[in-house]
């Protein structure tokens, strides 16, 4: 990192710390059982992960409201897959899943044992675009919630990663400046470069090697933010 001294470590939950499509292919499985649905899971999650991502940039950039987000996500794919769904049925889907996601707790590999670890050294918080009425309870199930001091949420400040906004929200709460801050997260749009546009520092967090430039770090395992730190 750069001499810059570093006080605040910002995480991201969904993709960063939560395995969200781990839980998320647990939660569907659960309930194509419980809603009689006669699909392939693995055909299914084909065609939601790229859809659920593609939907979630639109929200992310304010072209789509959070309800039509969650019923369009599921309906394109059934679609895509020639699979009669009711409203009705997407609609009960869609606020099932909502609720049956933050009871499945899997983290990435070894995110407890490194948040305890810099915890010792910095303060941690967390900065997501997630819905307020889930993000908490997937912290608090999975056992994240007490490694952190703040959590600023899009729908409490009312914009989303990567708007300067909500960066500046946070770091306010935090109480520390801009260059004391460092962003952890797996988007490169939202995450780091909404970092490093407030003057923040940034570590990309992506299973796969992507690229690695000059002006931040690029790590696939979270154990690797103990050599960089």
């Amino acid at each position: 990192m750069n001499k810059n001294p570093i006080k605040a470590l910002f995480f991201d939950l969904d993709h960063t710390l939560w395995d969200f499509e781990k839980n998320s292919a647990l939660t569907f499985k659960q309930l194509f059982t419980t809603f009689d649905i006669n699909l392939s899971l693995d055909d299914f999650l084909a065609v939601y992960i790229p859809n659920n991502n593609a939907y979630w940039k639109l929200y992310r950039e304010g072209k789509i409201e959070k309800e039509a987000m969650r019923y369009e996500r599921l309906k394109s794919v059934f679609n895509t897959l020639n699979y009669k769904a009711t409203d009705a049925l997407i609609d009960n889907l869609a606020d099932a899943y909502i609720q049956g996601l933050p009871k499945y707790n899997a983290l990435f590999n070894g995110a407890i044992d490194v948040l305890a670890a810099l915890k010792l050294r910095y303060s941690l918080h967390i900065i997501t675009n997630g819905f307020k009425e889930v993000q908490h309870l997937k912290m608090r199930n999975s056992g994240l919630l007490p490694f952190f001091e703040t959590i600023t949420d899009s729908s409490s400040v009312g914009t989303k990663k990567p708007d300067p906004t909500i960066f500046n929200h946070a770091l306010k709460v935090a109480q520390v400046h801009p260059h004391q801050a460092l962003m952890i997260g797996d988007s490169l749009e939202a995450d780091i470069e909404g970092a490093l546009n407030v003057g923040m520092q940034a570590v990309h967090f992506t299973p796969v090697a992507e690229c690695n430039p000059a002006h931040y770090h690029e790590i696939t395992q979270l154990q690797q933010l103990l050599q960089i730190l």
